[in-house]
């Protein structure tokens, strides 16, 4: 009898410790079938994670911790990175440098501090064993201020190497307009934090060149299409006209003076949805979804996913997939409604898969995966 007690425990003990068994559940979108799988939880707000070659997955936590998610099991990686957490600042994206495997280059943004208040920054630094080294800032946005939101930084690179990064409007709105601010911008770098002389604002006088685009109000996610080399975000509006775009030289986006939503009190921030100079969204969300992470879909594995886009929602706590033609959002599907919560972030991995973080206390980390596999 002890000998059989003992057989069981062990065995409960391993089901409960291998995240596929217990921790997943089966859907149906309109296209294919797929098990949802938690593969970890324990994470406070996550809010961006990254893939290393071997397979292994960094993962920031907003309060300022960094993980590395291997073996069915989280890390902690040290830093010494000077974070400023608190409300919506703190750790935010991670990207790898697109020649990682040569040069080892990973890059992180977050929310900084000095005498006038937080802004964006972005460092870079390398992995080594469980630690970051070598870290360097090589930009913070100006000016700061006392404002705790929208920090924006999300982080992606194009096919030349040119580095982006996006920085929300602070809560301050009329910033967005300004080209001598960089709040409610996208910036464009070289990887060494150094600036293109071919950025659209460089040289010119009471603009700052590092800005690339503006007009944003606060941008949280940033890809580029994997064969127009294009690079599309998405940000949120107030209350109503959340926002997809495709990023241009030197484009205004319009915030706040033109915008499809209102102030969360009711008020009419601008009566314009359109201004000529401005940018028009490619789809726009009102009631607002919050979308925030997003990713194209191009692999294998869900073969009638690809040319689809998917994005998290944190309002809507939800999945919605957009399917493409051309240029244009021509059908959505809402996928995983109320089911795991605010979805902060969404990759496709190097397996093909599609992972997802939800932004919570106790936060997971999931993955999709066909039930035809």
């Amino acid at each position: 009898m002890k000998t059989y007690n003992l057989i069981i425990s062990l065995t409960v003990l391993a089901l409960l410790s291998f995240p596929n068994f217990s921790h997943s559940r089966e859907f149906q979108s309109e296209t294919h079938s797929f098990r949802l799988v938690r593969l970890t939880d324990g994470l406070e707000h996550p809010w961006a994670m990254a893939f290393l070659p071997d397979g292994s997955i960094l993962i920031t936590e907003r309060p300022g911790r960094l993980k590395l998610f291997s073996g069915g099991s989280l890390t902690a990686i040290t830093h010494n990175l000077d974070i400023a957490s608190g409300g919506q600042g703190g750790l935010l994206d991670i990207a790898l440098h697109p020649q990682y495997s040569q040069n080892g280059w990973i890059y992180l943004s977050y929310s900084a501090s000095d005498n006038a208040g937080r802004g964006t920054a972005l460092a870079r630094a390398k992995l080594q064993g469980n630690r970051l080294v070598n870290a360097e800032t090589i930009f913070r946005m100006k000016p700061f201020s006392r404002r705790t939101q929208h920090f924006g930084s999300r982080i992606a690179f194009d096919k030349e190497g040119y580095l982006y990064l996006t920085i929300g409007d602070r809560g301050e709105m009329n910033r967005a307009q300004l080209l001598n601010d960089h709040a409610g911008s996208t910036i464009r770098l070289h990887n060494d934090g150094t600036i293109p002389a071919d950025n659209p604002f460089y040289g010119k006088q009471n603009a700052l060149p590092e800005i690339y685009s503006y007009g944003h109000r606060n941008a949280q996610a940033m890809i580029l299409h994997p064969e127009t080399g294009k690079i599309w975000q998405n940000e949120h509006g107030p209350k109503g006209g959340d926002e997809v775009n495709i990023l241009k030289r030197g484009a205004n986006y319009g915030w706040p003076e033109i915008t499809y939503g209102i102030d969360y009190s009711g008020a009419t921030i601008s009566s314009l949805t359109h201004k000529e100079g401005m940018e028009q969204p490619i789809i726009h969300w009102t009631p607002s979804i919050a979308p925030s992470g997003m990713a194209f879909y191009n692999a294998r594995v869900f073969p009638n996913w690809n040319n689809n886009i998917f994005v998290g929602a944190l309002a809507g706590a939800h999945l919605r997939r957009l399917v493409l033609q051309g240029e244009r959002i021509i059908h959505q599907e809402v996928l995983l409604h109320n089911q795991i919560g605010r979805i902060r972030d969404v990759r496709t991995g190097p397996d093909g898969y599609i992972y997802l973080l939800t932004d919570a206390r106790n936060g997971g980390l999931y993955r999709l995966e066909p039930l035809n596999k």
